[in-house]
């Protein structure tokens, strides 16, 4: 596979803020939901969409509506714009905002093919790296004489200009000041406000932010459990930046009809089964299911003595409303959830029967109750990765619907969870076809298992829709 070779220029380096004295000084503590992230802080996406125009037209039109439409937008999510800092401890990490606190926004303009790199073949991950900014290096001294030791910015933006095709919007936030569905709330409430062009009616139509973490019961006080995380994390800090890698980045769709065909398949081996037992078999779940046995039979070397080798499969659910937290709660509330099967059972006949009853059956548990063994996640993260090079992570829901994120240029032509690169996951979306719906599914295997990959995944899909 050939690498588009491209240039780009950096067309302006500013930054960007909420409106002068619109927020107060604001400090926000993080919860033990928070300090989870602090191991894997980084997560990178990119929003594509179409402008046949040149960048001139693009920078004395498209740029400004961007620029005061976001600034408008972080009135309400000041906290994007403000800092994380890290006290020693055994006191926590706080977000820390003060009038002036800005976002790094810079814009580029690059002759890289913009067909290419929206399309869902296989491309180079370096080729959309380059679109995705890292977020700004920690900074160690402070003015106003708090004993903080460092602090983190907590967002990047980078726009880039393809003249005549499009652009592209790359944000890169630090996951501990807030989850996948609180990071949606903000590019949307941006995407409407740009829209707007100026009319802020639309914010009668977007609830804002709720920032009180108050609301997140902690009655058996789990943060002090994460008090060992975060000095473990502080002595070792050494920023977070994702270096290139020699991955490749597809793109698969699971259609609607495939997702039934996955449904009756796996009823069906179920109805055979000795022990057939109930079945939670969503969207979500099956979709799940096929790209864990499909992983794993890439990984599998075919040798017997790998059968008993445990392969792990990590999730991570919103727990809003189990909590009774509203939907716009700004921050985490996420499980992480860690299944184990053996290589033998998911590479075998009945691997998709397999993989869906145990991530079925997880799903359910979550319906039983949350953070009943919080104090647990991080020891239990760490056994799974460290006893197991078997680990397969989804990330992303198709439950954000991300393809809604107009910004008055129409539904993104595509869009990546730019980070899943060096974290060996695989990102789930809904369909940018509603009509067509589904989930499409972004992966990053090496150049050596693309190949095994293609035949695996799409010779799974033709088997089960030609026999069902």
């Amino acid at each position: 596979m050939a690498q588009h070779c491209s240039t780009t220029k950096v067309l302006e380096d500013g930054r960007v803020s909420p409106p002068s004295g619109t927020v107060p000084t604001t400090t926000i503590p993080t919860t033990f939901l928070d300090t989870f992230w602090l191991v894997r802080y980084l997560t990178q996406r990119l929003y594509f969409y179409e402008f046949p125009h040149p960048t001139s037209h693009f920078m004395q039109n498209a740029l400004p509506r961007l620029k005061t439409s976001l600034s408008l937008t972080l009135e309400r999510f000041f906290p994007f714009a403000g800092n994380l800092r890290l006290p020693p401890p055994p006191q926590m990490p706080y977000i820390f905002f003060s009038d002036g606190d800005s976002i790094p926004f810079v814009v580029t303009e690059s002759d890289a093919d913009f067909n290419h790199l929206t399309s869902n073949h296989a491309r180079h991950a370096q080729e959309l790296q380059t679109l995705a900014p890292n977020l700004p290096p920690s900074t160690t001294e402070f003015s106003d004489g708090t004993d903080a030791r460092k602090q983190l910015p907590l967002m990047a933006i980078r726009i880039t200009v393809f003249p005549n095709a499009g652009f592209s919007i790359g944000i890169a936030f630090c996951h501990v000041a807030a989850d996948g569905k609180a990071f949606t709330h903000f590019t949307k409430s941006w995407a409407s406000a740009c829209k707007s062009q100026g009319d802020l009616r639309f914010l009668d139509n977007i609830p804002p932010p709720d920032h009180n973490r108050d609301s997140v019961p902690d009655p058996r006080r789990i943060s002090s459990v994460f008090v060992e995380q975060y000095r473990e994390f502080i002595s070792n800090f050494a920023g977070h930046v994702i270096n290139q890698t020699d991955k490749v980045r597809v793109t698969y769709r699971i259609s609607r009809a495939n997702v039934e065909a996955l449904k009756k398949l796996i009823g069906t081996k179920n109805d055979e089964a000795e022990a057939a037992e109930q079945l939670r078999l969503s969207t979500f779940v099956v979709t799940c299911a096929y790209v864990w046995v499909c992983l794993t039979k890439v990984e599998a070397s075919g040798s017997p003595s790998d059968d008993d080798t445990f392969c792990n499969f990590l999730f991570s659910a919103d727990c809003r409303h189990r909590l009774k937290l509203p939907p716009e709660y700004f921050g985490n509330c996420l499980q992480p959830c860690i299944i184990s099967a053996k290589m033998g059972e998911l590479v075998g006949e009945n691997g998709i029967l397999v993989a869906a009853k145990a991530i079925g059956r997880a799903v359910t548990e979550l319906d039983k109750g949350v953070l009943t063994e919080a104090e647990k996640w991080i020891p239990r993260t760490r056994e799974a990765f460290s006893t197991s090079k078997y680990n397969v992570i989804a990330v992303g829901s198709p439950k954000l619907l991300v393809y809604e994120t107009d910004f008055g240029w129409g539904r993104p032509r595509k869009t990546e969870v730019a980070h899943i690169d060096s974290s060996g996951a695989f990102a789930l979306a809904e369909s940018r076809e509603p009509v067509l719906g589904g989930v499409e599914i972004g992966f990053a295997p090496s150049p050596t298992q693309l190949p095994k990959f293609k035949a695996v995944f799409e010779d799974g899909l033709l088997n089960f829709n030609s026999s069902h």
